[in-house]
């Protein structure tokens, strides 16, 4: 029987994914009851992930990120640990997208109104200390500032240009990052996570099954996702281009005369 070209993508993206260590998953004591379709088999007591689900999973994630990007919606990315913190960055940056690979402060998505106002106190102070507007404050007063702008920065800087709640947010472990996906199911924010065998899969909306401390695996799968979305947005774009050389080749429809007065 002959194979589809999707069936040989996924089978290529299986061989990506086992490569970079995205199978192994934990001893059966560690894992939660609600992974054990994405378990394939134990060897040596430890799981091992089903890697054609991860397939599987992941491009239901990436359809639906196709779809946001299409709506123009933004997304937030969060990698707080060391094995996601680079990629998480990078990937962000590379779709303009904001994100957080720090402590994630509670109540950034339940108490949203008060976090704009930290983000936006960042954004004004650094407009600010470039402009040289801090230059009227004392040695010591200015030292305060740097201070507080250090320290927003350190939490905030990926949130800048963040004006309200995004429509989705993928986490990188969501065992680690379990009160991020609290507060996404309170507020309305869909969740993609990336989640080993030990994750609560309850409340997320599109899990990937898959070894979250291996970072090549991470990477592989943020940029499977980012492409996703750069796609979605290149449709978008070149439906509004279509529908602009419509309206403009469109003819001008004639005057409507007056009757003429009686």
């Amino acid at each position: 029987m002959l194979k589809s070209a999707s069936d040989n993508n996924q089978g290529e993206l299986v061989k990506q994914l086992f490569a970079t260590g995205a199978h192994f998953g934990y001893t059966r004591a560690r894992n939660h009851p609600s992974m054990r379709e994405s378990i394939y088999c134990y060897k040596g007591g430890a799981a091992l992930i089903d890697l054609e689900r991860t397939a599987s999973d992941l491009e239901k994630a990436s359809s639906y990120l196709t779809g946001l990007a299409m709506e123009g919606k933004k997304i937030l990315l969060v990698g707080a640990k060391v094995e996601a913190g680079a990629a998480t960055e990078r990937v962000a940056e590379s779709l303009d997208m904001p994100y957080v690979t720090s402590r994630w402060l509670g109540g950034t998505f339940t108490n949203f109104s008060h976090m704009k106002t930290r983000i936006d106190r960042l954004t004004e102070l650094k407009e600010q200390k470039e402009k040289g507007e801090l230059d009227v404050y004392t040695k010591k007063e200015r030292l305060l500032i740097d201070r507080e702008i250090a320290r927003l920065e350190r939490y905030l800087s990926g949130l800048v240009g963040l004006v309200e709640l995004p429509a989705a947010v993928i986490v990188t472990d969501s065992r680690a990052e379990a009160i991020v996906v609290a507060e996404a199911r309170k507020t309305g924010v869909k969740v993609i996570s990336l989640s080993n065998t030990d994750c609560d899969l309850t409340g997320i909306d599109y899990p990937i099954a898959v070894n979250d401390s291996s970072a090549k695996a991470i990477r592989l799968i943020l940029e499977r996702l980012a492409d996703a979305y750069r796609r979605g947005r290149e449709s978008a774009k070149i439906a509004a281009e279509t529908v602009a050389k419509e309206a403009a080749a469109a003819p001008t429809p004639a005057p409507i005369s007056k009757p003429a007065a009686a």
